[in-house]
C-alpha cells in the first residue's frame, strides 16, 4: 500500500485535476463530506467545490497552500475500492483529518493498472488551527505500517538480504537493487543508511557490502539481449517514465536513473528474473536510450517494420503482422495503422499487399491440390497472383468424408427433391466452370471437383428455361420494380384553387361533413 502526498496549492487545483478525470469517464466522485448544502439538490460544479473550500478555509488566513491531496494506492487490484476506502478513512485519522466538520472529496480513478483513490481536503482543523504536517512523509509511512500491521524494520532486513543475494560489482548497483525495493540508500563515513518513507530503518557498514563484490561478472549473452529489449521498447514508449513501466512490467526489469528526474547522467539495469545488476552503460549508451520518438516517427518506425515483414515474407497476413506489433502496443486494420488512441493510413502498396495475402490465406484453407481448383478458387476470391498460392500434396479428412456423403446423395434413387437442393442442405454450392463442376463448402473450406471424382455432373447443371418460365420470370421482375398506385402520393398539379384535383384532394372520402367540422382534422 503506498500514500502519495501530493502538492499544496491555494486555489486548490486538485478539485479541477479530478473532476476533468470525471469527465472523461475515467475516474468518480465516490464520497463527499461536510459540504453543507452544497449537493444536496443538485451535482455541485467544480467552481463551487472549490469555492466552499476556499470559504472554509478562510477562518485561518496564516496558511498560504492549505489544500492537502493525497493519492492511495495498491499493487494491481489486490484491494477492492471498498477496501481501500476504509484503508482511506483510517489513513486520515492517523494524520489528522478525520474530526467532526472536516471537508472532505475521495475520488476513485479508473486509468491505471492499479485501484487507486485522490482524496481532497484542507490542512485546517474545523476549529480554525492548522493541521500538524512537521515530518508529513515519515509519519505518512507509520501511518500505512501501524493499520496494515507492518513490521518495518523486519522489512527491510528481508529485503536488505535479498538483495545481498544479487550479483554485483560496486556500491552503486547494490544501491540500485534496494532502490527498485522503493528505498533510499547512502553512503557516510563507511557506513550505509538505508531508508523508507523518509526515516532511516537500518544502518550497516561499508566492508560487509564489498565483501560480496563480483568483480569482472558480464554475461555477454544477456547483455545483447537487453540491448535488444532496450531498443525495442524505447522506440514505442514517450519518456522514459513510460520505458520503465514497459519493462517491469513485461520483463521484471528495473531501469534505475541516477542523478536528477529532468538530467540523469546514468542508470543500472537491475535484472530481477536472473538476481543481476548490469551498468547500463555496458548495454546501451545513457544517449541511445533517452532518444525517444514522436509520434510521428513511432508511426514510420511501425510501418518500415511491417515493410520488412513483408519482404521477408511475402504472404505475411493480418493476423501475422497484428501479433508481432501487438508487443508495441499497435495493430493494423483495414489498411490503417492503429497506435497509442492514433491511427494513420499504411501506404498503399502495403495496404493492397496485405489484402491480397489475406485472399490468398483464405484459398488455401480449401487446400487446393489442382491449378485448376487454385484457379477457380483465385477467381472466386479476386486473388491476382494465383503464382503465389501454395498447392496441397493430400487431401485433408474432411475432403474424403464430404466426398464419400455426395456420392450418397447422388446415388440415392428414391430421392424426390432435386441433387442440387440436397447438396445446398449440406452446406455445398454447384459452380459451373466451362465443361466441368465443383461443389464448394464454404464453412468447411471444402472444394471437390466433380468431374474429377467421378460424379454424373449432367445431374446438377442448370437445364434452359422455356419461352414459357422466361417470360414468367420477366413478369415477375417487372413486378417487383413497380410499385403499387396505392402506395404514390398524388399531388396538386399547382394550380391552386382552379385546380381539376382539388375537389378530389376534399371529397375523396365521400363524406364533406366531416371536412366542414374538422372530424377528419382529428383523425
Amino acid at each position: 500500500m503506498i500514500a502519495t502526498i501530493l502538492p499544496g496549492s491555494t486555489n486548490f487545483h486538485a478539485v479541477g485535476y479530478n473532476e476533468r478525470k470525471v469527465s472523461k469517464g475515467v475516474a468518480r466522485l465516490i464520497e463527499m463530506q461536510n459540504f453543507g448544502t452544497l449537493g444536496a439538490f443538485d451535482k455541485p460544479t467544480p467552481e463551487e467545490l472549490v469555492g466552499y473550500l476556499q470559504e472554509y478555509t478562510s477562518r485561518n488566513n496564516r496558511i498560504q497552500k492549505a489544500q492537502f491531496h493525497v493519492a492511495i494506492s495498491c499493487k494491481g487490484h489486490e484491494r477492492s475500492e471498498t477496501e481501500l476506502l476504509e484503508f482511506a478513512h483510517r489513513y486520515l485519522s492517523e494524520m489528522g483529518y478525520a474530526e467532526t466538520g472536516q471537508p472532505l472529496l475521495i475520488y476513485s480513478h479508473y486509468d491505471t493498472d492499479n485501484t487507486h483513490l485522490h482524496i481532497v481536503t484542507s490542512r485546517i482543523a474545523p476549529d480554525g488551527r492548522k493541521i500538524v504536517h512537521d515530518h508529513e512523509r515519515r509519519r505518512s509511512q507509520e501511518a500505512i505500517d501501524r493499520i496494515l500491521g507492518n513490521d518495518r524494520k523486519q522489512e527491510t532486513d528481508n529485503d536488505i538480504d535479498a538483495a545481498k543475494a544479487y550479483t554485483f560489482s560496486s556500491f552503486a548497483q547494490f544501491k540500485a537493487v534496494l532502490t527498485s525495493m522503493g528505498y533510499e540508500v547512502f553512503q557516510k563515513n563507511d557506513q550505509v543508511f538505508v531508508k523508507y518513507g523518509g526515516k532511516v530503518q537500518k544502518e550497516l557498514p561499508l566492508s560487509e557490502i564489498e565483501a560480496l563484490y563480483k568483480n569482472g561478472y558480464r554475461d555477454r549473452t544477456r547483455c545483447r539481449q537487453l540491448r535488444s529489449i532496450l531498443k525495442k521498447y524505447r522506440d514505442v514508449s514517450a519518456n522514459k517514465e513510460e520505458l520503465q513501466k514497459e519493462l517491469k512490467s513485461k520483463f521484471g526489469i528495473d531501469i534505475v536513473f541516477f542523478g536528477r528526474k529532468d538530467a540523469a547522467y546514468g542508470y543500472m539495469i537491475v535484472d530481477h528474473a536472473n538476481k543481476t545488476v548490469i551498468d547500463g552503460a555496458r548495454v546501451l549508451s545513457m544517449e541511445a536510450l533517452l532518444d525517444f520518438a514522436t509520434l510521428e516517427e513511432r508511426f514510420n518506425r511501425i510501418e518500415d517494420y511491417i515493410d520488412r515483414l513483408l519482404t521477408l515474407n511475402p504472404k505475411i497476413t493480418q493476423g501475422e503482422i497484428y501479433n508481432k506489433l501487438r508487443k508495441q502496443r499497435a495493430y493494423i486494420k483495414k489498411g490503417v495503422i492503429y497506435f497509442d488512441g492514433q491511427s494513420r493510413p499504411l501506404k498503399p502498396f502495403m495496404a493492397e499487399a496485405i489484402d491480397r495475402n489475406n485472399r490468398i490465406e483464405r484459398v488455401e484453407q480449401f487446400k487446393p491440390m489442382t491449378e485448376v481448383e487454385r484457379d477457380m478458387l483465385c477467381k472466386i476470391f479476386k486473388v491476382n497472383r494465383p503464382d503465389l498460392v501454395s498447392l496441397s500434396s493430400s487431401r485433408p479428412q474432411s475432403y474424403t468424408d464430404a466426398s464419400h456423403r455426395l456420392h450418397e446423395i447422388f446415388d440415392d434413387q428414391e430421392a424426390t427433391s432435386s441433387i442440387r437442393s440436397r447438396l445446398f442442405e449440406e452446406g455445398f454450392i454447384i459452380r459451373q466452370e466451362q465443361d466441368a463442376a465443383y461443389a464448394i463448402n464454404f464453412k468447411n473450406h471444402i472444394v471437390i471437383d466433380l468431374n474429377a471424382e467421378g460424379f454424373n455432373v449432367e445431374l446438377v447443371k442448370r437445364k434452359p428455361k422455356s419461352k414459357k418460365q422466361k417470360q414468367s420470370s420477366n413478369n415477375r421482375a417487372v413486378q417487383k420494380r413497380m410499385k403499387p398506385l396505392c402506395n404514390i402520393r398524388l399531388r396538386d398539379a399547382g394550380g391552386g384553387s382552379q385546380s381539376e384535383k382539388r375537389e378530389w384532394e376534399v371529397g375523396h372520402n365521400g363524406n364533406y361533413d366531416d371536412i366542414d367540422d374538422g372530424r377528419s382534422l382529428k383523425r
